[in-house]
C-alpha cells in the first residue's frame, strides 16, 4: 500500500510568488508590521503583500489602470 504524502499539496504554477522586493525599514516600522501581522494571524511577508495589494487596487483603480494581477472573468 502507498503512504500519502505529508504536507500541503504543491501550488500550481501560476501561483507560485517567484519575484522579491527588498524594502528598507526602520527598526520600529519592522516591529510594528510583524505585531500587526501577528494579530492579523499572517505571517509577516503575507501581511505585506495583503496590505500593498489593497492600496495597488485603490490608487490603479482610481486611476483608471487596470491591475494586473486581478484576473477579469467574462
Amino acid at each position: 500500500m502507498k503512504q500519502k504524502k505529508r504536507g500541503r499539496p504543491p501550488k500550481e504554477a501560476d501561483q507560485l510568488q517567484s519575484e522579491s522586493l527588498l524594502v528598507r525599514l526602520g527598526a520600529s516600522e519592522k516591529e510594528a508590521f510583524k505585531e500587526a501581522a501577528q494579530l492579523a494571524g499572517m505571517p509577516l511577508s503575507a501581511w505585506v503583500r495583503e496590505r500593498l495589494r489593497q492600496v495597488a487596487v485603490r490608487e490603479l483603480h482610481k486611476a483608471a489602470r487596470p491591475i494586473p494581477f486581478i484576473r477579469h472573468v467574462h
